[in-house]
């Protein structure tokens, strides 16, 4: 570390990274990778992986300058470098030969040397056993801490050039060592095989402490807080670990955690209906609870105490843990009465039950054979299957059986038997194969939302749907290829297999067919799919990398890219943001977000050769940052060319609506119903003022002379009573155009009428007060029916101006002829919208009564 800075060597490469962000990286000139660096002042050292050299930059300026290089003798091949506290320009080098070398940086030379002889006790040792794997310096100037592979541990004084005592630590190399600095001289030492030491410096170097199994696997690296009795240890099982000591010769007790699977997992599912929590499987034999929003949240599910029981065995934790998952199943609907987890195992005939709410092991545990038949065990557990209310676990197995349990109670409820294979299938089948169709193997298991079905597709190539309740076989659809895997949207009613041939095959459970048929050019094997929430998309991984998402209404890929890695299993979040992929080189998780959900998106179909090539998601350390790397491929506005827009009116013998709310006309045709009633019981008065001074009548009592206020009578008009008298409204000005203009000066008009509110339309059809107005605005209904255009409009329009205007129209011969014209126009255009109307509702039902 430099500051706020961390260097890392990554081959060839020493990058430097401010804030989870890289800001400079320098290149070994040699090709060859670097082991080990160490930033000494404005230098930075690095060591070759093969020992045999030493590179020098100089990182005081914004851009690294390579200072110089130092090679080593033969037979001195250098492990890790330390410089020690106060030595000036000098730094001390660590071989696998045991031995070590004091070097002079300015003049490039080597001043003292310390052979292994001086610093192993057990001499004779090979060069494998005698390698230094820690090199420390100790809170004492001139000291230092040198760890073995042998396990050996000296304290040594380079100055005096003497060792001043010796531990040695049973249980693997020595990966680390880290002396104490808050006043307490004890020294830790981690081992390879995951154990944790801890040794009284002011004892001879007496063991105060030793924690088998701090860690499953081997520790990478051990470091004390300055000043506090914390201890931080990392390892190789992908966890950090925080130990605190009450005393200062307490046993140390661990107080804070971070972990994950240290092997990749291969199977994840999303838990919970809010997108925040995944179910993850790995190899490690661990079940993981994983928060996508805060690690903090995350844990592993408890199989039980395996870490005393693996200290007094003296094993490794995951030797004593559940064999791989292979299947896992849930329900949240009753996560808080009891177990809503099922999983099954790799090679085991048990099903197991977990509870989240507890983060441990349940209560069941089941076995798909009787009690008597369990020495004959010729078949594992394969698919599990926990029902949309949470009462009910189902478990298939590699021979056919499929079980029921409840939940709550544990006791078995109901079988469903597959039975002998189809016809169809013994036909397609091999003569090889049919010496095995006894045995009809299960390999996925769905039951419907409302337990009406229960699901399975088997190894040959069927899916079968039993009764939930009745346990009978009601139907077996055949496929033309076997099924590995299987997965319901229950809302939907969608069931997906997929098949050996590459090839997902979509089945409608009402009407048992199936509906799509998906498939690539790769024809290699698909490893897992899953829906989307709406069942509108499904998303596939298969051995060749690439991740596809097909459109399940069209049948048609609409995006496809390829990982650097496979990946192994896939989940799409329920609230359809994000993907998450698990990857066969990768510990972690990754997510990918839904573009479709956070910006408009045109989605087309994309051909097996538009396939892009992608690098995984990176974490991003520095939140406060403005360009968020992570979220760049949500601000990329799509250019696609040759837009759909959809026009005006798609044909002219169609009729064309309105895109305003049927609820603008309605209020039109009833406005004066919703005016009376809308209309006050009394009309608003003001308020009298009453005088400052009031007038006294002549007398000897007080009285008050109050005048009566006299009525105004008449109205006054005004200016702007006196404007609109002289002007013409908008509406008649539009009206005015159409004799010139025809149908143009038409679709202005109506445009206008359309963007009035109803009241305003009301009092526009109200000024039409003239026979001009009155045969210019039947001219523009006659031409608008014509054009099949705004139908709901020109009736409503039609309606009220008829009662507006009836009695002056009937009262005028000359309107008669454009009356009985507009009457003819009128039938006209209802009978054929009555024909369309009629056509498109029996084009509708034969296609529901043909599928």
């Amino acid at each position: 570390m430099e500051g706020d800075a961390i260097w890392a060597a990554s081959g060839v490469h020493v990058i430097k990274y401010l804030r989870g962000k890289e800001v400079v990286r320098v290149t070994n000139p040699l090709g060859t990778s670097l082991n080990s660096i160490l930033i000494f002042g404005n230098l930075l050292l690095a060591l070759t992986e093969d020992g045999g050299w030493m590179l020098v930059w100089d990182v005081s300026r914004d851009e690294p300058s390579f200072s110089c290089t130092i090679q080593f003798d033969i037979g001195f091949t250098t492990t890790m470098v330390l410089h020690p506290a106060t030595y000036l320009n000098k730094v001390l080098v660590a071989s696998s030969e045991g031995d070590l070398q004091l070097w002079n940086l300015r003049t490039q030379t080597c001043i003292h040397k310390i052979s292994s002889s001086k610093l192993l006790v057990t001499q004779g040792l090979t060069i494998a056993t005698s390698s230094i794997a820690a090199l420390v310096q100790s809170p004492a100037i001139d000291v230092v801490g040198i760890g073995f592979t042998s396990g050996e541990i000296s304290v040594y004084d380079i100055r005096a050039d003497e060792r001043l005592m010796r531990m040695y630590m049973d249980g693997g190399a020595i990966r680390g060592m880290s002396f104490r600095s808050d006043g307490h001289q004890v020294l830790a030492s981690v081992s390879s095989h995951g154990h944790l030491a801890l040794w009284d410096l002011n004892s001879a170097g007496r063991l105060l402490h030793l924690i088998r199994g701090a860690h499953d696997g081997a520790v990478s690296a051990v470091q004390w807080v300055p000043g506090q009795p914390l201890l931080i240890t990392s390892g190789e099982d992908n966890s950090v670990k925080q130990w605190l000591f009450d005393s200062p010769t307490a046993a140390p007790r661990l107080l804070k955690f971070r972990s994950g699977h240290h092997a990749p997992p291969h199977l994840i599912r999303y838990y919970g209906e809010d997108g925040k929590q995944l179910l993850t499987a790995s190899a490690d034999r661990s079940l993981r609870y994983t928060s996508v929003v805060r690690d903090s949240r995350s844990f592993e599910m408890s199989q039980g105490s395996l870490v005393k029981k693996a200290a007094t065995l003296s094993k490794s934790l995951s030797s004593l843990k559940f064999p791989s998952i292979t299947s896992i199943a849930h329900s949240t609907m009753r996560s808080k009465d009891w177990d809503d987890v099922l999983t099954a195992h790799t090679d085991e005939p048990f099903v197991r039950t977990w509870t989240v709410l507890n983060k441990r092991l349940g209560k069941h545990t089941w076995s798909y054979t009787d009690g008597a038949k369990r020495k004959s065990v010729s078949g594992f557990v394969k698919c599990v299957c926990v029902s949309a209310c949470g009462n009910f676990g189902i478990a298939g197995s590699s021979t056919g059986e499929i079980h029921m349990w409840n939940m709550q109670s544990g006791l078995k409820r109901k079988t469903f038997k597959v039975g002998p294979c189809p016809q169809a299938v013994m036909e397609r089948l091999s003569a090889a194969s049919k010496t095995k169709t006894s045995e009809r193997c299960i390999t996925g298991l769905a039951t419907d939302a409302l337990n009406r079905l229960v699901i399975a597709s088997t190894l040959d190539g069927t899916i079968n749907f039993f009764d939930f309740h009745t346990t009978k076989l009601e139907c077996t659809v055949v496929l033309p290829a076997s099924a590995h895997s299987l997965i319901l949207h229950r809302n939907s009613g969608l069931l997906a297999a997929a098949c050996e041939d590459a090839i997902v095959r979509i089945v409608d459970i009402e009407t048992r067919r199936i509906v799509r048929e998906l498939s690539s050019r790769s024809q290699t094997r698909i490893l897992d799919i899953a829906f989307s929430p709406d069942a509108r998309w499904i998303v596939l991984t298969s051995l060749d990398s690439i991740i596809r998402t097909f459109d399940i209404p069209t049948g048609g890929l609409i995006d496809a890219f390829r990982t650097p890695s496979i990946a192994t299993s896939i989940a799409f979040s329920p609230t359809n943001d994000f993907l998450a992929t698990a990857h066969v080189d990768s510990v972690g998780v990754f997510l990918w977000a839904n573009r479709a959900q956070f910006t408009e998106v045109t989605l087309q179909t994309v051909s097996e050769r538009d396939v892009t090539e992608v690098s995984m998601p990176s974490m991003q350390a520095d939140i406060e940052d403005d360009a968020l790397e992570a979220l760049t491929g949500l601000q990329i506005e799509d250019k696609v060319v040759d837009v759909f827009s959809t026009p005006p009116q798609l044909d002219g013998d169609l009729v064309t609506l309105t895109l305003l709310p049927r609820s603008r006309w309605q209020t039109l045709l009833n406005l004066d119903v919703i005016q009376q009633r809308n209309q006050p019981i009394e009309p608003l008065k003001k308020p009298e003022q009453a005088p400052f001074f009031l007038p006294t009548l002549p007398g000897v009592e007080h009285r008050f002379a109050i005048e009566e206020k006299k009525e105004e009578k008449g109205e006054k008009k005004t200016r702007l009573d006196k404007t609109m008298a002289n002007s013409k409204s908008i509406l008649q000005t539009k009206l005015a155009n159409i004799a010139k203009h025809g149908n143009s000066a038409g679709d202005e008009l109506f445009d206008c009428i359309k963007s009035l509110s109803p009241a305003a339309t009301d009092i526009e059809l109200r000024s039409l007060v003239t026979l001009d107005h009155l045969r210019q605005f039947i001219l523009a209904l006659k031409q608008r029916l014509q054009s099949h255009k705004d139908f709901e409009a020109v009736q409503t329009l039609q309606n009220v101006f008829l009662r507006m205007h009836g009695d002056i129209l009937l009262d005028n011969e000359e309107l008669l002829s454009e009356m009985e014209n507009l009457l003819n126009i009128q039938e006209k255009e209802s009978e054929r919208v009555l024909e369309l109307v009629a056509s498109s509702l029996g084009t509708l039902g034969f296609v529901r009564d043909t599928t």
